[in-house]
């Protein structure tokens, strides 16, 4: 289970918030991409420091250069509540941020991504929704719909996106008025939700409770729910999912009995079958896993043992195994990672801080430590990461 989550949730539930100044972005899952070509125009991530209040928390901007992290225009910005996730549409314009007010509101908003990287709230700062407080968030490739996995374990929710590009009038629908769907019953943790790249399904990742599945219309939004992937044992949790490039993969970070990387065929149907050789080795607790665009290199953040595991995929068969070598170190309690749009870079944030980002150069697969820099005040590390497309 996701220990270092359940504790940061815990310190920051009930704070204080601060009336909202400025606008925010970018955090938790990692946003798929490697390898691509090196073009580092528009290249931003988000991070998001807690801070050991909502009152000191903050959203850190920066800018990917070459080898170099440079703050964007504003940053840090001040939150007025405290962040849990964070999803950029695929136009790379907006960025929708959950968490939870100070009387444990549930709540989104929402930022436009300006020039050099700096964000401006939308709806006039107001919250488009308090209907839950989504632990993480995703969105269709057409950008039409977003998903949320509700914090309370109760729900996946979805909703409509409607996006006026002349006026930037934002709105969300949902889930008064769009479906949500009631996850398993029993002792679950929500972990993380994906949607695949080609837009045809939905996974949840549940911690201990498994993984579910749904094919997803994208001209109605209807969720049809689809076979889950049962529960390993009551010591195996679930704990981060990605998608290969062609929505053909299934990645899983996995931890506990039988944990590692787990690798799963997605059929045209949305049925998962675990490859021989799955689950692979990993390091102890891992907690995020990326995969790049082209699908030919996947990445796993074990907070434990801080390590990244790296893993080569033969794109003919699918296929994955160890890269030479087989672990890069990495600053203590690495807790989540996303790509730059470029490709060059994977970027990690430590749950215990000291540095609280850290950049290194992918080429060929093989990480090399870039750059690291400060993003919070160190009294709680960051919560959340991600990067535009």
């Amino acid at each position: 289970m996701k220990m270092g989550l359940l504790r940061r949730m815990a310190a920051v539930l009930g704070l204080l918030a601060l009336v909202w100044t400025t606008g925010c972005a970018g955090f938790w899952v990692a946003v798929n991409k490697s390898n691509n070509g090196g073009n580092t125009a528009n290249d931003y991530v988000y991070v998001a420091n807690p801070n050991g209040s909502a009152t000191a928390a903050t959203l850190a901007g920066f800018a990917v250069g070459a080898g170099t992290l440079t703050a964007v225009p504003g940053s840090p910005y001040t939150l007025g509540f405290t962040p849990t996730s964070v999803a950029i549409n695929p136009a790379d314009s907006i960025v929708f941020v959950s968490g939870h007010t100070s009387t444990g509101v549930g709540v989104i908003y929402a930022f436009s991504i300006g020039t050099g990287g700096g964000l401006s709230a939308l709806n006039n700062g107001y919250a488009l929704s308090s209907a839950g407080e989504e632990i993480s968030m995703d969105i269709s490739p057409d950008g039409q719909w977003l998903m949320g996995l509700n914090a309370n374990n109760t729900s996946l929710d979805e909703y409509g996106i409607a996006y006026n590009t002349s006026t930037q009038a934002l709105s969300l629908s949902g889930p008064s008025s769009m479906p949500y769907y009631n996850l398993v019953t029993g002792t679950i943790s929500a972990s993380q939700v994906k949607v695949a790249p080609d837009g045809d399904f939905v996974f949840a990742s549940l911690g201990t409770a498994g993984d579910l599945v749904y094919q997803l219309n994208t001209s109605t939004g209807v969720l049809t729910a689809l076979s889950p992937l049962p529960p390993i044992s009551t010591t195996t949790s679930d704990n981060a999912l990605a998608v290969s490039s062609g929505s053909s993969y299934l990645y899983i970070a996995r931890s506990g009995t039988n944990g590692g990387l787990a690798v799963y065929t997605i059929s045209s149907t949305g049925a998962l079958q675990e490859v021989t050789g799955s689950p692979l080795a990993t390091g102890s607790q891992p907690t995020s896993v990326v995969v790049n665009k082209a699908g030919t290199d996947i990445y796993v953040a074990n907070q434990n043992s801080g390590t990244i595991s790296q893993y080569g995929v033969v794109t003919s068969t699918g296929a994955v195994s160890p890269l030479s070598p087989a672990t890069v170190s990495a600053v203590s309690a690495p807790w989540a990672m996303a790509v730059d749009n470029s490709g060059d870079y994977l970027l990690s944030i430590s749950e215990a801080g000291s540095p609280d980002l850290t950049m290194y150069s992918d080429s060929a697969g093989t990480l090399t430590f870039s750059t690291s820099t400060p993003t919070g005040n160190g009294v709680i590390g960051p919560v959340a990461i991600a990067a535009t497309h």
